[in-house]
């Protein structure tokens, strides 16, 4: 019996060090932003009454990343699903230090967006915090959807 356990616990140390070698090709943008890293410093999650001056500021990039279409905050630049951020880069800013504002409809959506973005290395990642609906909870308006 102490044969077959010995033998086990060699297989299972051999495949541990066989493993510890195979990673991701890519960083996981979510384990980076929750692990505290440089990522996560260039997000930023924020109220509607904050997002509000965000998307004022003349050179914020605001994009709606919320599937399917339930309407735009107004002044929304872009809209791009928040699970195709990566596939679609090309119709984001080619400058990663182009500020953006990110949202979706209650805030999932847009925290993976934020993720994925921060991982591409944009540097000024602003998310609205329960995304249009804590928007249209305050009064605000909304177009279409």
């Amino acid at each position: 019996m102490r044969h077959w356990a010995l033998m086990v616990v060699a297989a299972a140390g051999a495949a541990m060090i066989g493993l510890s070698g195979c990673g991701a090709a890519e960083p996981d943008p979510q384990a980076a932003a929750s692990a505290g890293t440089a990522v996560a410093d260039a997000h930023r999650l924020v109220d509607p009454e904050e997002f509000a001056a965000v998307i004022a500021e003349p050179d914020r990039v605001t994009v709606n990343v919320h599937v399917p279409f339930d309407g735009d905050i107004p002044g929304t630049d872009l809209s791009v699903p928040f699970d195709q951020i990566e596939q679609r880069r090309a119709e984001l800013p080619a400058d990663r230090n182009t500020p953006l504002a990110i949202y979706c409809r209650t805030g999932p959506m847009s925290t993976t967006a934020a993720a994925a973005l921060t991982a591409l290395g944009y540097t000024d990642v602003v998310e609205l915090r329960g995304g249009m609906k804590a928007w249209r909870a305050e009064g605000r308006d909304m177009l279409g959807g």
